[in-house]
């Protein structure tokens, strides 16, 4: 099932991504409303007649209003939040929010959509809420990646992050992942008027693990759902293709927290699944998986670390229920259009949480569709070593797109010792951690500040 990590650094991030989220923030006079009490994430009558992606409500947060990890304000230009339609997985409208963050001389022509790793069942860990500061450290992980999209920012590109789990907080549901962060991109280009971006501003994607989930369905839905939307490129990291490979792999170890989240989040969407997955839990362990519906990534992974599915139900190959076993088809990523987007795709060759053998089948067979893909297998690496170490190659790849260099066609794959050893890397590494460095300490964000 799980083979446990022996790269240290994997197990080092692990440990303090859970100490964090236990930490209680200091004290604040700002209260950041949780999406259930929030009356913005409510949508207004009639909305459903809307068409996808348009704005519904919209809010300016301001310059220093999202932190990193609820303690540093990040000192961008300016914030907005837009709560927009949008469409299920079922074909049925939803309303969901995304964040927009426009940096100190913001070039209005290029937006990245980034994809947090929100992988929690939970819409108290939507990355609208888990940014604003003072909301405390319960989303340590999407406050994280922050210091990511910062590097992002200084590069003068306004980078937008959507609650692409939509109102049921439907964690691992593909398609309304793919759709929400197709209609938030929608919406941020129609907001102009607002936030000053230009309506046909060129556009790419990036997310990492459950990010590259919401990432890789947008790519696959966007000839069929938003073949209107130029968007130039996408990266993709630890691509989660098909979800029993992960359950799989995930059981028994430090990141067991995965499938309890996982499960509830597809149940969310589908009450048939929920009603099955009810049905077969053993009576005295239904409050302790249900939990997960509270928790957020790293509180997940402390609850449920080293726990195996199996001592929750009473049948061990529960996913092999007719219910269970069609909708886990349905979400197999790579079943849907090709992308015609110019991919970067990247995967640990020994990943413990997300196999790489889908990744690299979905590579073949999207390929054989037509699609361009620069695909790099890395050797050393594991899951969260490659969410750092793979960066710079994802941030080469944008900055590429937006500088017009060539793509070619078709698909290109190669093996690499590690990332951060490739032309390039480290030099693009050394600069995202010195952004992050001056983002921490409030200097101002974006080109020419420094």
């Amino acid at each position: 099932m799980f083979s446990s990590p022996s790269r240290p650094l994997a197990w080092m991030l692990f440990i303090c991504a859970l100490w964090m989220s236990l930490v209680t923030a200091a004290p604040h006079a700002k209260v950041v409303l949780s999406p259930s009490k929030d009356p913005f994430y409510q949508p207004p009558k009639g909305y459903e007649k809307e068409h996808p992606g348009t704005i519904l409500r919209s809010r300016t947060l301001g310059p220093k209003s999202l932190a990193a990890f609820s303690a540093f304000p990040q000192n961008i230009a300016n914030a907005y939040q837009f709560l927009y339609r949008t469409t299920d997985a079922l074909g049925n409208p939803d309303a969901t929010v995304t964040t927009l963050m426009v940096p100190h001389n913001a070039n209005a022509s290029r937006l990245v959509s980034y994809q947090v790793m929100q992988d929690s069942a939970s819409n108290d860990c939507n990355p609208s809420h888990v940014l604003q500061k003072g909301e405390g450290l319960k989303g340590v992980i999407t406050q994280a990646e922050l210091l990511f999209m910062d590097t992002l920012l200084e590069r003068g590109w306004y980078v937008n992050t959507a609650d692409y789990e939509g109102s049921k907080a439907s964690f691992t549901v593909g398609a309304m992942a793919g759709h929400a962060v197709l209609d938030a991109i929608r919406a941020v280009l129609a907001s102009g008027n607002l936030t000053a971006i230009k309506s046909d501003a060129q556009v790419q994607l990036w997310g990492y693990s459950g990010g590259a989930l919401a990432s890789g369905w947008a790519t696959q839905l966007q000839p069929s759902y938003a073949s209107e939307l130029k968007i130039i490129g996408a990266a993709l990291g630890g691509t989660p293709v098909d979800l029993n490979a992960t359950l799989s792999a995930v059981g028994g170890g430090p990141f067991a927290g995965l499938a309890p989240s996982g499960i509830n989040g597809l149940a969310n969407q589908y009450p048939e699944l929920a009603a099955y997955v009810d049905s077969i839990l053993i009576p005295k362990k239904k409050k302790a998986f249900y939990k997960a519906k509270d928790l957020c990534l790293a509180q997940a992974a402390l609850q449920y670390a080293f726990q195996n599915m199996d001592s929750y139900v009473t049948r061990p190959d529960y996913t092999n229920a007719p219910v269970a076993k069609k909708i886990l088809e349905e979400s197999v990523m790579g079943r849907a259009d090709t992308p015609t987007i110019p991919l970067f795709m990247y995967h640990a060759e020994h990943d413990e949480v997300v196999p790489y053998k889908p990744a690299g089948n979905m590579y073949k067979d999207w390929c054989s569709g037509g699609a361009t893909i620069e695909f790099v297998k890395d050797e050393l690496s594991e899951h969260i070593v490659l969410f750092i170490t793979g960066a710079a190659n994802a941030i080469i790849y944008l900055e590429d797109r937006f500088k017009g260099v060539a793509v070619h066609e078709g698909c290109s794959s190669r093996t690499t010792v590690t990332s951060l050893l490739d032309h390039g890397a480290i030099g693009v590494f050394g600069k995202v951690i010195w952004d992050a460095l001056n983002a921490l300490l409030g200097l101002p964000i974006g080109p020419g500040n420094l």
